[in-house]
């Protein structure tokens, strides 16, 4: 399949990958193949995923720890754009892959490597992910996507080949078959049961999140502290991202909050269903979007938030290395400039809900807003309801004068001269 001599893998040690180092060295003239694997937060045994590598026939293995960049350089950056796919997806793993790819292309750069190699699915989104980013950071290396021209068609035939050569693949099985990707910011899981959208999930199928149900019987208030719309602390305390993000996913996960069971579009155009646990991640977005009404006027927050469709779009395409998002970031950079805060949480059973929020920023000034005596003064109201209802106004007199001449229309004509006349 051509002289390709050195191809850098993008390693997980789950099921596809455990096969496509076999696969290469068998369909490329047993050439050497480095397995990169990432630490962006999942608990894996990785002495253990290396074994497996070397033992499939890894020439060399690297693992890189990028749990505090992901947190601080990509998923912050992504909640404080609010950035939510469909409005239910919180992009868990669409944020994860562009980064990931570019550790791979880092590696696969400085060992002089001839091609890249992914293990996503034809049918998938983090096909176009990792390309897309091999494509902005190392357009001159050969890809190679096994799922896009192997025989093997499902995971079961996978299962199959990894059996017949004597592969590990550990708890994966014919009965054990949800394909999961887990990182700092969630765990998805897709497959199996879950391919018929009726079925409800199997409460063993979760493993970040309480069941509702069985969480504590007791209110859990928690305190989150924002600097320029990025996380910044807990409870009072100044932490780093991935702190942080341990800590907000340890409180949520216990109180059963971040579940989502969702039928998203995929990039290649199918719907897919996936259930997604995003514990901490629902925290700071419920704080956020919070926060951002209290200190953003509202010509800044209304294009924000309709910038944060895009921004979320371009992050679920796997668009992160491209004009389109360096322009958004300079954007909400720009908006978010005056987001400073704390936001107070109530967490229960499930649900997330703010109880208070403070910014010496606050566009919220309670003399303005109170029922009681302030220094507004409401009759300037009126002239500012007749100027700002007089299009809808004019529209409603010519639309009834055309409909019945009751002649408004003329009315209203000479009204608009006696003004000009003023």
């Amino acid at each position: 399949m051509g002289a390709i001599k050195k191809i850098a893998l993008a390693y997980s040690g789950g099921l596809d990958t455990s096969i496509i180092i076999q696969w290469l060295k068998e369909n490329y003239d047993n050439a050497e193949v480095i397995a990169i694997c990432t630490n962006v937060g999942q608990d894996e045994d990785w002495d253990a995923v290396e074994q497996k590598a070397l033992n499939a026939g890894a020439s060399k293995y690297y693992l890189g720890d990028l749990r505090e960049e992901l947190a601080s350089d990509y998923i912050f950056p992504m909640v404080r754009a609010g950035a939510v796919y469909e409005g239910q997806y919180m992009l868990g793993t669409s944020i994860a892959r562009p980064f990931q790819a570019k550790y791979q292309v880092d590696i696969a750069l400085a060992e002089g490597c001839d091609a890249l190699c992914h293990g996503c699915t034809g049918k998938g989104n983090d096909q176009v992910r990792f390309e897309l980013t091999y494509k902005a950071l190392a357009p001159h290396l050969k890809v190679i996507a096994p799922w896009r021209i192997w025989d093997i068609k499902s995971r079961e035939d996978a299962i199959d080949f990894a059996e017949s050569r004597n592969i590990n693949l550990g708890e994966i099985s014919k009965k054990n078959i949800y394909s999961r990707d887990w990182n700092i910011w969630h765990m998805s899981h897709e497959g199996g049961i879950l391919e018929d959208a009726w079925n409800r999930p199997e409460e063993s199928m979760f493993r970040l999140t309480k069941s509702p149900k069985e969480a504590p019987d007791k209110e859990t208030e928690v305190i989150i502290d924002f600097e320029k719309g990025f996380p910044v602390g807990l409870n009072g305390q100044k932490m780093n991202a991935f702190d942080m993000m341990k800590q907000l996913n340890k409180i949520a996960s216990e109180n059963g909050v971040g579940r989502v069971d969702i039928v998203e579009t995929r990039l290649v155009g199918m719907k897919s269903r996936g259930i997604y646990e995003t514990p901490g991640g629902t925290l700071l977005h419920t704080a956020m979007r919070d926060l951002e009404m209290f200190t953003i006027n509202n010509d800044a927050l209304h294009l924000k938030q309709k910038m944060s469709y895009d921004y979320a779009d371009l992050v679920y395409a796997g668009k992160w290395y491209t004009t389109a998002r360096y322009a958004l970031e300079e954007m909400m950079k720009k908006i978010t400039e005056y987001t400073t805060g704390s936001v107070k949480l109530c967490v229960y059973k499930g649900n997330a809900w703010v109880i208070g929020r403070k910014s010496p920023y606050a566009l919220y000034l309670e003399d303005l807003a109170s029922f009681g005596p302030s220094d507004y003064n409401q009759k300037d109201a009126e002239g500012f309801i007749n100027l700002y209802g007089l299009s809808t106004g004019v529209t409603a007199m010519v639309h009834k004068d055309l409909e019945d001449g009751s002649g408004q229309a003329v009315e209203m004509k000479q009204m608009a001269a006696s003004f000009h006349d003023k």
